[in-house]
């Protein structure tokens, strides 16, 4: 279990970041993490007015993003190099809007350096976008924080501690937790992108795509299909949701909407029935990269997008 986040040594500060930093198990909560990068992203960004229409024949669209923008191996695969798909949720969403122009720079493996940065055969992404832009969708930082990685280090530990926690204690081993960290890091380098966006399509409508639910909301387990210790299942469950909350924080002070596509996924992780999910295992049983989403995942990502471009900007 870790210790209570007010241990009185709690005093000394991260220096890229702020957070308070002890020497106990876990010294810094979530609230000061994600709090430091809201203050970042809120700092960093001037007010900016959005227009665009967002919807109709008339839309001019680019997608920019990772591999669960782009749809590794899913049915048909129209860029090897990226490893993007035509039923990826943009190729949905372009279609139901029937968009006047349309480009996907999604690529596999993209981080927000990717933005500015040729990956292989896909230029720089925020290449695509200009003043002829009226819609952005972005969805970037899983790579930022390691999704691969993590997931990789959490099954390599679970032999170690198959009941207990032995990832969330390998990420808390100095004191303080390196996934949350890594997560309030990674928020101004979304803002930067965000803000990049805003200048090359001052009018655009910008949308922020968050990450479907990989694991049980619930916080269960299902190894060995999915080979994480049982207390690790909660733990990265939760980390899950942390880099939503940041997405959501920075979207909204980046003058952009938030698209949750969470909440539309539960129930669907890859701990289910190969009939019922909609994100595969380790050990994909339908065309899809490993802990990646299916084709019906993407479709719900896509009816997610749908949702907010068609019931306005009400919310962030």
């Amino acid at each position: 279990m870790q210790r209570d986040s007010t241990r009185r040594d709690a005093t000394r500060r991260d220096k890229s970041t702020g957070v308070p930093v002890g020497r106990g198990r876990k010294s810094v909560t979530l609230l000061a993490a994600l709090g430091s990068c809201a203050l970042v992203a809120a700092s960093a960004v001037p007010a900016a007015a959005h227009g665009g229409s967002g919807g109709g024949g008339g839309t001019r669209y680019v997608a920019l993003g990772d591999s669960y923008t782009s749809g590794p191996l899913i049915p048909r695969q129209v860029d090897a190099n990226c490893a993007r798909s035509d039923h990826n949720y943009p190729s949905i969403v372009a279609g139901r809007l029937k968009a006047s122009g349309f480009q996907d720079v999604s690529c596999g493996g993209a981080t927000t350096e990717q933005m500015w940065k040729a990956q292989g055969t896909n230029g720089p992404q925020l290449d695509a976008v200009d003043r002829k832009s009226d819609l952005v969708t972005v969805q970037i930082g899983g790579n930022d924080i390691g999704f691969g990685s993590i997931i990789g280090t959490c099954a390599q530990l679970a032999p170690q501690d198959p009941t207990g926690n032995p990832c969330q204690r390998h990420y808390g081993a100095s004191g303080v937790d390196q996934l949350t960290l890594a997560i309030a890091r990674t928020a101004p380098k979304v803002s930067k992108v965000l803000r990049a966006v805003h200048d090359r399509a001052p009018h655009a409508r910008i949308l922020v795509v968050g990450y479907p639910d990989l694991l049980p909301d619930d916080g269960s387990g299902c190894a060995p299909t999915v080979p994480f210790a049982t207390r690790d299942f909660p733990y990265l469950r939760d980390t899950g949701k942390h880099l939503n909350l940041m997405l959501r924080l920075v979207a909204r002070w980046n003058h952009a909407e938030y698209v949750d596509t969470y909440g539309p996924t539960i129930g669907h992780d890859m701990c289910k029935s190969p009939a019922d999910r909609w994100i595969e295992p380790l050990q994909p049983t339908s065309p899809a990269a490993p802990a990646h989403p299916n084709a019906k995942g993407e479709a719900a990502m896509a009816g997610a997008v749908w949702q907010r471009l068609t019931h306005g900007r009400g919310g962030r």
